[in-house]
């Protein structure tokens, strides 16, 4: 019985042994990091990131600067609108033009041009507010068609960055007589990486795009909706 302990004690030592030198031999597993990935991809590879880093930035400010800029002029005060209706009902058309010339609001500019030519036939009034609004709607579509112009360059610029991946890849493939999956890298990770992100930033961009395509059409309809109901009041109060 002794025996078999005794047997069983020095298997157990010479196990505990083994896995010890197993382990201290055994190199460590080390994971690049995303800054040595990135030096591995080259100066093309990088160059291609910067490029997209920049229309990243660009697309979420042009998605920020112009969201709060459409609230702004999405917003009504129906004190402004009630104040003109009692004006013209009441043909105090100056004081009308005055409260219309003092509200930084889109459709008060657009009333205030139609105030201006309160003397001209009723198809001119309409031609007059019809050309501001234009105007209103193109300040509001400033910078949203960058946005789609992103969405449409980025993912092709992320292409570019997998063109140039392969051509280093074959590069060294060229060079070398023997090649390892090492050697490699550097150019698959340019392939997949700028592929990756092209994809990332079109997406986004193409999303802000829509939704801020949107959020003007509402506005559109809402300025529409409001001259409508001035010239009628205009008409009926001829």
């Amino acid at each position: 019985m002794n025996f078999i302990l005794l047997q069983a004690q020095t298997i157990l030592d010479t196990s505990i042994k083994q896995s010890t030198i197993t382990n201290t031999n055994t190199p460590e597993i080390r994971e690049d990091n995303f800054m040595n990935m990135l030096s591995q991809m080259g100066i093309g590879g990088n160059i291609i990131m910067v490029i997209l880093l920049i229309l990243s930035v660009f697309a979420i400010y042009i998605l920020i600067e112009r969201y709060f800029a459409i609230k702004k002029e999405s917003q009504e005060d129906e004190n402004f609108l009630n104040s003109i209706r009692n004006f013209v009902e009441a043909r105090n058309i100056e004081e009308a033009k005055t409260l219309s010339k003092n509200t930084d609001s889109p459709i008060a500019r657009m009333i205030e041009k139609g105030l201006n030519r309160i003397d001209k036939p009723m198809i001119d009034i309409s031609a007059a507010i019809e050309n501001q609004g234009k105007l209103e709607v193109y300040k509001m579509d400033n910078k949203i068609a960058n946005l789609a112009t992103i969405s449409g360059a980025a993912p092709m610029i992320g292409f570019l960055g997998t063109v140039i991946g392969m051509i280093i890849a074959f590069q060294k493939m060229a060079r070398e007589t023997t090649v390892s999956p090492s050697d490699l890298a550097g150019g698959i990770y340019t392939a997949m990486i700028t592929t990756a992100a092209g994809l990332v930033v079109g997406i986004i961009a193409f999303i802000a795009y829509n939704y801020l395509v949107n959020k003007v059409d509402k506005v559109i309809f809402q300025l529409e909706a409001r001259t409508t109901e001035f010239l009628d009041l205009l008409h009926h109060n001829e």
